[in-house]
């Protein structure tokens, strides 16, 4: 019944165990598990629907649809609610919980090991540290202690939103944004997301000068918006997204080397 639990559930079983996920689910912006998803039922975090279907097992985020979760347990059905993670450690716990409660521990170890070898496999062959601001209409974005950031360090990157000037700055600044000089700016693709004021900070008349065309990278928030040992995966991929953006810069940013440090 959540977007994130469901992509676990997805990769620890078959389609034949699952009676449904969530309609989320088969949105490839926000699903690693996208393909996976279309091969079993959905439902749109409703109680009846649940009724319907008979789970022996509900797997819920500690977030979603509280009314639903709360009249499901009165009802006896049985229930594991999930963290969301933050961290790769985050991850490993919480692959461990679900693959637990669903019977299948093994599968969940060989996930979480498939993920450390795709992070071994990053950590040797890091490359020149390239640095980067998660820019979206919040401003700096992917702060310490997150997912986001956590796989854009993976993927070899060094995010400026962490760095002072910007690390002091809870806001969006395009003043602090042509101090940190990233060489690209990221930008997570949005799930359904409309115009709005938002764009004022995002496409700002000086993020545009600077950044527009090869300097701005957009990448799909499945790469960092749910915890499962698939972003692994993703930030190998979004090494070489971000390298080969790099190499398509011809100039260096006018004001890069009076940057502050």
């Amino acid at each position: 019944m959540n977007q994130c639990t469901d992509q676990l559930v997805l990769a620890l079983l078959p389609p034949e165990r699952i009676a449904s996920v969530t309609w989320l689910s088969r949105n490839p912006d926000g699903s690693l598990m996208a393909a996976e998803a279309q091969r079993v039922g959905i439902n749109h975090g409703l109680s009846e629907e649940v009724v319907r279907q008979q789970p022996d097992l509900v797997v819920a985020g500690s977030f979603t649809t509280p009314a639903t979760r709360g009249l499901l347990q009165r009802l006896g059905y049985p229930m594991i609610e999930v963290d969301h993670a933050e961290s790769f450690d985050d991850i490993r716990r919480i692959t461990r919980q679900v693959a637990q409660a669903v019977g299948e521990p093994a599968r969940g170890e060989a996930l979480i090991a498939r993920m450390d070898r795709r992070l071994a496999e990053l950590a040797r062959a890091p490359g020149p540290r390239l640095r980067v601001a998660a820019w979206d209409g919040a401003g700096f974005n992917a702060s310490k202690a997150s997912l986001y950031n956590a796989v854009l360090e993976a993927a070899g990157a060094v995010n400026v939103a962490n760095e002072p000037p910007a690390s002091t700055y809870g806001r969006p600044d395009v003043e602090v944004l042509l101090q940190t000089a990233p060489t690209l700016l990221v930008m997570g693709a949005g799930l359904g997301r409309k115009p709005g004021l938002r764009d004022n900070v995002e496409r700002h008349r000086i993020v545009r000068r600077y950044w527009d065309g090869p300097r701005t990278l957009t990448i799909r928030q499945a790469y960092y918006i749910c915890g499962t040992p698939l972003v692994a995966d993703a930030a190998l991929r979004l090494r070489g997204e971000l390298r080969a953006a790099a190499a398509r810069v011809r100039t260096p940013l006018p004001f890069a080397a009076t940057r502050a440090l």
